[in-house]
């Protein structure tokens, strides 16, 4: 038998889809799958149905699928992130030679990543964490691709990678190395925390039409298409426009039927605490993970709801005018969302040293994966004019936008706000851009409270950085 290409080690759907893909590619592959708590032969399953009619082979022993890869082996690991990738790896382990590649394309921790390239480093093994973004339908025909790790891997797994990966407008395949260590990973998690911002915001601007105009799905999903035609053009406002016209065998709209409470897998947080430790304001993906929590907790939502009875009326504004403002809205908003996103990622670099390319990952982003939109273009630009610009709002072009949209900005969050909706993550996004832009802000008199109680010192406007005071607060003296 001739020698195979890549193995692929776990049959979940996304599996399963790339597994399609290699093998449409024309890429050898062999595929594993755990059996442990599966109700049923999910590798059977495959072999006899989805892959029936492929070259696909499916083997029960990791050893026998071990021993039929060409060297250096290639292996894709796509099973739950955490434990279970540790287990496959330290049964990979015995079977694996100098030289041999593993890639991790689940959704692992970054941190979990850096640890497996130094690990695995230590037994000649090359580690790859490898971001892939597309859900099912990206898997079997196109992903954003996101590796990084252990370079030396990267001259053989390219042209795998590439072959599967989405094609932008321009043919150019959406995957290039990210970085050392677990920068495909930390780029991955990004991705999906600017995903978390930017499908709340969507939900927060069709609520608002929704109520203020008092239109129907049908409606809305007219509106969301034409500015899907222009600069808000994305993949997560498309499949919105479908969602909103989708109905049942009979005749219901779908979305009015679904429970209005929403899960999250983690990536999310992840994005938010790695802020936290960063130093680094992540308003928006911050905001869209706390108003999951709060919308899961549907039964306490539906107690305070009867408890303060605070329905009112609604009045329905002028469609025009107020269809204008939101576009600006949502617009400025997710502009200010993948700003900061790129801000994080860019002090996650210097801080692990990663020199991450920017506008490589801004191409890497412009199709196949979630957030794939028109701003990527933009953005990638950006970057290749200016690799070190501090913040992409600093733009000339992005500028020239936030100061066009800001006013009707303002309008559709005061809008929203006074008819009461939670619109947590459009104030967030406006909130973050006024704090930005304000010279002088009110953290003097935190900084004053800080060393009131605390002796923390300060510094002053009349002396340069870096000289630190402390002020005796007790001394009424000088109170007037």
């Amino acid at each position: 038998m001739e020698k195979l290409d890549i193995a692929l080690l776990g049959l979940g759907v996304m599996g399963q889809n790339l597994a399609l893909n290699m093998d449409r590619n024309g890429w050898k592959v062999g595929v594993w799958n755990r059996h442990t708590f599966e109700p049923f032969d999910r590798l059977a399953e495959f072999i006899t149905n989805k892959a029936k009619g492929t070259g696909i082979l499916g083997f029960g022993e990791l050893d026998s699928l071990m021993s039929q890869l060409k060297t250096p082996r290639v292996i894709f690991l796509m099973v739950k992130a955490g434990d279970p990738v540790d287990e496959i790896i330290d049964n990979l382990l015995p079977l694996l030679e100098k030289g041999d590649i593993i890639i991790d394309g689940g959704n692992s921790y970054f941190k979990d990543t850096e640890r497996r390239v130094r690990d695995l480093a230590e037994h000649n093994i090359s580690f790859v964490g490898c971001g892939v973004s597309g859900g099912e339908e990206g898997a079997l025909n196109g992903a954003s691709i996101m590796p990084g790790g252990d370079y030396k891997a990267w001259p053989v797994i390219k042209p795998i990678l590439k072959s599967i990966a989405a094609k932008a407008e321009d043919g150019t395949p959406c995957c290039d190395w990210v970085g050392p260590g677990g920068a495909g990973h930390y780029v991955k998690m990004v991705h999906n925390g600017i995903e978390y911002g930017d499908m709340q915001l969507i939900a927060e601007v069709y609520y608002a039409i929704k109520h203020l105009l008092d239109y129907d799905n049908g409606q809305i999903a007219e509106i969301f298409q034409e500015w899907n035609s222009g600069r808000l053009k994305s993949y997560l406002l498309e499949i919105t426009t479908k969602i909103l016209r989708h109905k049942d065998y009979s005749g219901h709209y779908v979305l009015d039927l679904i429970l209005d409470t929403s899960g999250q897998k983690g990536t999310g947080k992840w994005s938010a605490t790695n802020a936290l430790e960063m130093d680094t304001p992540l308003d928006i993906i911050t905001s869209a993970v706390f108003a999951r929590n709060l919308a899961s907790n549907k039964e306490l939502r539906s107690v305070m709801h009867n408890h303060y009875n605070l329905n009112e009326h609604t009045p329905v504004y002028d469609g025009k005018d107020l269809i204008s403002i939101l576009e600006s809205s949502l617009y400025a908003a997710r502009l200010v969302g993948y700003a900061q996103g790129f801000s994080l990622m860019h002090v996650a670099s210097e801080e692990h040293r990663w020199n991450l390319d920017y506008s490589s990952i801004a191409l890497i982003w412009r199709a196949g994966c979630i957030i794939r939109s028109s701003f990527l273009n933009e953005i990638a630009s950006v970057y290749k004019e200016s690799p070190f610009i501090q913040n992409l709002l600093l733009d000339d072009d992005f500028n020239r936008a936030i100061k066009s949209a800001l006013p009707q900005w303002k309008k559709g969050v005061s809008y929203m706000l006074k008819e009461g909706f939670p619109v947590p993550v459009m104030s967030a996004s406006l909130n973050y851009f006024l704090g930005l832009v304000t010279k002088n802000s009110n953290a003097n008199m935190i900084q004053a409270m800080r060393d009131y109680f605390g002796a923390h010192s300060f510094e002053r406007v009349d002396c340069p950085r870096g000289e630190f005071f402390h002020e005796n607060w007790l001394d009424t003296e000088n109170d007037s």
